[in-house]
């Protein structure tokens, strides 16, 4: 079965982040990433995987996949925008 996730440029493992400080440190981290470059982000189910991507795609970034992993945790596939 193939991988529907890109290959990202970076990891940020944000299990264990509570609200909102995993949005903040993914918004930070995307801030210093070149443009277009994909971020992965590991994700605790629950209200972090609920709010994070709403409030990064209400900041402009771009959501490119989000899957649940067999471990537990959500994979998040942001891209930071070329404008």
């Amino acid at each position: 079965m193939a991988d529907v996730l890109n290959k990202p440029d970076e990891r940020l493992d944000l299990r264990g982040t509570p609200c909102p400080l995993n949005f903040v440190r993914t918004k930070l981290k995307l801030q210093r990433m070149p443009v277009s470059e994909l971020l992965e982000v590991w994700l605790d189910a629950g209200e972090p995987v609920e709010q994070v991507p709403d409030s990064l795609r209400s900041e402009g970034f771009l959501i490119e996949g989000l899957e649940a992993s067999p471990e537990g945790y959500f994979t998040l596939q942001v891209r930071r925008p070329t404008v």
